[in-house]
């Protein structure tokens, strides 16, 4: 069984928990424990899973991965006005190898997405998202990643994985199941000028912290056609998290990383949430906190998503056409929740796995935009990548 190497949460967190309010999430979440065991997987719609995992990290491999601090942090939260069902299975511990590790985390991610379980991965190096894409290989879908993170992370694929590569190995290995991958709040100076021209070349998207933070809201429609989203905790600064990361001084603050994560939760294509980077640092209680409240947005997103059938486009969307030079886009909006999406032609006889991605989720900006001759970006991108 895919779970059955997945530790309880220990008898000190639960004691400690068992005094905090009794409307605290703590009395809410359903928690794999010594003398309950495992909770029943078909009540959970949210499963949150700890990897003590850290050999892939280049620069803290000997940093134990702890996340007491976190669900203490955690429990103690009270929930907002949600129906989902939240279970705490436990975690996962370091395998034999590295590749231990990866395999039994993808057969438990496999499994949970198979049974329309939302897994939210708490771990150590980044590179354990590989595990997590390779989830999907069961599924016949094509993946889109999103990474949050100051680093594109494509690193040297001929070189052993890395949190500094795994990206390169997603791209490289077979089965090619990864359709788009976006960089969010990437910096420039963290990524070689060979990384930067090879994101153009795969047509990738790429939104520089700057844009980022100036304009918040064009996370909602990359993060709407995710099905992964892997949060590298070194993209927030350093003193939001005790200086977890103590180099990264520049980079999200905590407001904009809860507002990105539940922009994540919002999307009803995200299968997948992950938070990576977490290490013991001088500071545990304040980055404990933090990503306790990061979680806790994810949630709040997921229990507000808005389920729309973008097959019932000509009832429930309105339908705008706009010539641009030699093209003429087709623009849907939403009349429940008045968001955007923009068509991509679909060339016949194309991989039968790219059909879902036709509509291209977007924003009023590109439509206004387009209205005045000027073609979204990342519609050029998706059509390009369609047409290879």
């Amino acid at each position: 069984m895919a779970f059955e190497n997945l530790l309880p949460v220990s008898d000190a967190v639960i004691a400690h928990a068992a005094l905090l309010h009794e409307q605290s999430l703590f009395s809410q979440i359903k928690i794999h424990s010594r003398q309950d065991g495992l909770p029943e997987l078909e009540e959970l719609q949210i499963a949150i899973i700890g990897v003590r995992e850290n050999r892939g990290a280049v620069d803290q491999i000997d940093i134990p991965v702890d996340f007491t601090s976190v669900r203490k942090a955690l429990y103690k939260l009270f929930p907002g006005n949600w129906h989902a069902t939240i279970g705490d299975l436990g975690d996962l511990d370091a395998g034999e190898s590295i590749s231990d590790t990866l395999y039994a985390l993808r057969a438990i991610v496999a499994q949970l997405v198979k049974n329309n379980i939302i897994p939210v991965i708490l771990g150590g190096s980044q590179d354990l998202t590989y595990a997590l894409y390779r989830a999907y290989d069961e599924l016949d879908q094509m993946v889109n990643l999103v990474n949050v993170d100051g680093d594109f992370d494509l690193g040297d694929s001929s070189l052993p994985m890395t949190n500094k590569s795994f990206v390169g190995k997603i791209i490289v290995d077979q089965p090619y199941n990864l359709f788009n991958y976006s960089s969010l709040a990437y910096q420039t100076y963290y990524n070689s000028q060979e990384e930067i021209d090879l994101m153009e070349k795969l047509f990738f998207d790429s939104f520089r912290l700057g844009n980022i933070t100036s304009d918040l809201s064009s996370v909602e429609p990359v993060m709407r056609d995710a099905d992964v989203v892997s949060l590298d905790l070194s993209a927030l600064q350093a003193e939001v998290l005790g200086y977890m990361h103590p180099e990264r001084v520049n980079g999200l603050n905590g407001r904009e990383a809860c507002a990105i994560t539940r922009y994540a939760g919002l999307s009803d294509r995200v299968s997948v949430f992950g938070i990576f980077e977490y290490v013991l640092a001088s500071r545990a209680e304040t980055a404990a906190a933090l990503v306790a409240q990061l979680i806790w947005y994810f949630v709040e997103g997921v229990n507000y998503r808005i389920k729309e059938s973008l097959t019932d486009r000509d009832t429930e969307f309105l339908h705008y056409s706009v010539p641009v030079e030699d093209e003429l886009l087709s623009f849907y909006k939403s009349t429940k929740s008045e968001r955007w999406w923009i068509e991509i032609p679909f060339l016949e006889g194309a991989n039968n796995k790219l059909k879902r991605h036709t509509l291209l989720p977007c924003t009023q900006a590109d439509y206004v935009n387009a209205c005045n001759q000027e073609i979204p970006e990342r519609w050029y991108k998706a059509k390009r990548k369609n047409e290879i």
